[in-house]
């Protein structure tokens, strides 16, 4: 048996940042692009994009930069803000399943 547990952070009772868009801003981190971050992902542009679009307007604070088409095509690069935001849910969730895997095993030891 083993434990398992899903966070997320909230701002005024609706979820504002969590593993999925953690895993959707690296993405853009590495392709450079929402559509190529939504291709390997296997979701939708307009999925990944509605969804840190709507990140962003919760937290008040911008996650991408998005750069429009042109002779060169266009882009996208994470902010620092999101940056950092990623590495602290990380942390987070580092700590909280190390602290849950220890409790579940002192807890259901047989």
């Amino acid at each position: 048996m083993r434990v398992r547990s899903k966070l997320w952070i909230e701002k005024g009772g609706e979820q504002v940042f969590g593993a999925g868009k953690a895993r959707m801003l690296k993405a853009v981190a590495k392709t450079g692009s929402l559509n190529a971050a939504a291709h390997e992902l296997g979701m939708s542009y307009r999925h990944v994009w509605s969804s840190i679009r709507a990140a962003e307007q919760r937290l008040g604070r911008a996650l991408l930069v998005k750069t429009k088409g042109g002779k060169k095509g266009g882009g996208a690069a994470v902010t620092p803000y999101a940056k950092d935001l990623i590495g602290k849910f990380e942390r987070l969730e580092k700590d909280i399943r190390t602290m849950t895997n220890k409790r579940f095993a002192e807890i259901f030891r047989d």
